[in-house]
């Protein structure tokens, strides 16, 4: 990680304290971005867990959409996690018609596919590349991949689904890694920026 590298926390929906709270502890800034100018300072971004019709709409009522995806497209390192996830893949299956994503990972993901509020779960997982144990892993309202590009390398999953993947600088997670307590994950994506 660059020395006190800003890492811009999209702030529209979702668990942005949280993730807040975890890149501080690791040593970034993180950078609440609510509006286009607050894209400009930062050096990665976090999409985080929330509802993504809600996120993809709000996205594109605060015009942070395409300087968003422009962004991504030049390589900046982002860490997807739940709806991010959603919104970082290429295709989103159970969405609704007029929900965007960015494309920024190769992934066909399917919406809510571990089942509603009441089937959330946590699972304890092997991280390729993580040592320090089993990782564990909060499911709430979860998406998982149904296809993974040849790019995309699969880091762990569940029930034989990729609930973790990561393709170039982009990250992705099914799961909150925000609420476990645990910051190996936000700092394998800080080994990025």
């Amino acid at each position: 990680m660059a020395a006190l590298a800003k890492v811009g926390v999209l702030a529209l929906q979702g668990d942005v304290g949280e993730h807040a709270q975890a890149l501080a502890e690791l040593g970034a800034e993180p950078v609440e971005v609510r509006r286009p100018h607050q894209l400009s300072g930062v050096d990665a971004i976090v999409l985080p867990g929330g509802e993504s019709t809600t996120i993809s709409k709000l996205l594109d009522s605060s015009e942070l959409f395409e300087p968003l995806a422009q962004r991504l497209r030049e390589g900046m390192p982002a860490f997807g996690t739940c709806a991010g996830m959603i919104l970082l893949a290429t295709e989103v299956l159970d969405g609704r018609a007029d929900q965007r994503s960015f494309g920024a990972v190769d992934l066909a993901v399917r919406r809510n596919a571990f089942g509603r509020q009441v089937d959330s779960f946590e699972a304890e997982l092997d991280v390729e590349g993580v040592p320090g144990g089993g990782y564990p892993a909060v499911f709430i309202r979860a998406p998982y991949v149904e296809r993974a590009g040849e790019a995309v390398e699969v880091l762990a999953r569940v029930d034989g689904h990729p609930v973790l993947c990561r393709q170039g600088p982009v990250m992705v997670a099914a799961f909150h890694p925000e609420l476990s307590g645990d910051l190996r994950l936000h700092e394998l994506f800080l080994r990025e920026v």
